[in-house]
């Protein structure tokens, strides 16, 4: 069996959300590559030099041009007879595509706050995902959330649906990282003495409700900061307009995008990880947290429930107020603060990227 991947969300130097998930799909389906198990990854640049090496059973095509996964990829899988089942790891399978292909949705919050997205990035998400799921042999969702978001808004019969829960590399920290904290970092920040949120900054993870929650617990514990980490992203402006509204401009640290060892340090050194979005597709930070010994507080929407399972504290989204009070009660309760570390040591155990790739495997190979 020989299959064709879309490879261009892996070929990315900072790697976030879905940029994650294809990339640890190649390095594990790399490892599985066998005379009977071939792969042709196809990209639209050369690849980068962190993605899986190639060799006989594993390769790289590039095809330079434009318009290429509605035109010119087709043309050369209907070049190319020998590829027997092509897998698209993020929305947009490849138009008028003469094989049998599955494709992984990772959520629609399009649908939810389409306010958030530029025009044409609307229309491209909604009509171009709609002809993906339309014409896939069958499709993978990252959690029953989105499963049943795509059953909703696209009308998909539930057995073209299958969820593969996202998998989770599961680090652990060296001395280096231990003792680096205060001299790599240089933000002025204390053990246990701030507060976290890693992801994008925009309005949809709801980020205005953390800054109006952290304003508020900051009266009664003056020394603590709130540490933003992620890349900026659409009508972020909003959010540091707000800070500033706030007076909080000594007391919020943006970070912009971080490396894997950065991130590391601040789960491991952080009071607690905030999650407050109003929709997540799977909420892979949750793990990273856990994973960190790091408590989580996470909003109680869409899929972030069936990731953390009782492993963290929820609050309503809509209600800082909420947040505000698991703020209090963590602080107040060290017995609380050592369960949730525990609990969490367990709940990452359901997730690995070989068992992602497993099952992934099988649903591709069950699509001829």
């Amino acid at each position: 069996m020989i299959i064709g991947i879309d490879g261009n969300e892996a070929n990315v130097k900072q790697k976030v959300g879905v940029s994650v998930y294809a990339f640890n799909l190649l390095k594990e389906f790399s490892k599985k590559a066998r005379a009977d198990l071939r792969f042709i990854i196809y990209l639209k640049s050369y690849p980068l030099s962190d993605l899986p090496s190639e060799n006989i059973n594993f390769k790289y095509k590039v095809i330079v041009a434009p318009l290429w996964s509605q035109i010119f990829l087709p043309l050369e899988l209907y070049k190319n007879k020998t590829i027997d089942v092509f897998f698209t790891p993020a929305h947009y399978a490849p138009r008028f595509c003469p094989i049998p292909y599955v494709v992984t949705i990772h959520d629609l919050s399009y649908f939810y706050y389409p306010g958030e997205f530029l025009r044409k990035d609307l229309y491209k998400l909604k009509h171009w995902t709609r002809y993906s799921i339309q014409k896939a042999k069958h499709i993978i969702t990252v959690s029953e959330g989105t499963k049943h978001d795509v059953i909703k808004f696209y009308k998909v019969p539930e057995k073209k649906l299958t969820v593969v829960y996202n998998g989770y590399e599961k680090e652990t920290r060296n001395k280096k990282q231990e003792t680096s904290f205060s001299n790599n970092l240089s933000y002025g920040l204390k053990i246990e003495n701030y507060i976290l949120y890693v992801g994008t900054v925009q309005p949809r993870k709801n980020i205005s409700a953390l800054l109006k929650a952290f304003a508020k617990f900051k009266r009664q514990n003056f020394s603590f900061k709130l540490v933003l980490a992620g890349k900026k992203g659409w009508l972020y402006k909003k959010i540091f307009t707000q800070v500033k509204d706030l007076e909080l401009e000594k007391d919020v640290i943006f970070t912009g995008y971080l490396s894997d060892e950065r991130l590391v340090q601040l789960y491991s050194h952080a009071f607690c990880f905030v999650l407050p979005s109003l929709y997540e597709g799977f909420g892979l930070p949750l793990l990273e947290a856990m994973n960190n010994d790091c408590p989580v507080i996470a909003s109680n929407s869409s899929s972030l429930p069936e990731i953390g399972g009782d492993a963290c504290l929820y609050f309503d989204p809509q209600r800082e107020v909420e947040l505000l009070e698991k703020l209090n009660q963590l602080k107040n309760n060290r017995k609380l603060r050592g369960e949730l570390i525990t609990k969490g040591k367990e709940q990452i155990k359901h997730f690995s990227w070989q068992k992602c790739a497993q099952e992934t495997l099988e649903i591709i190979k069950s699509a001829l």
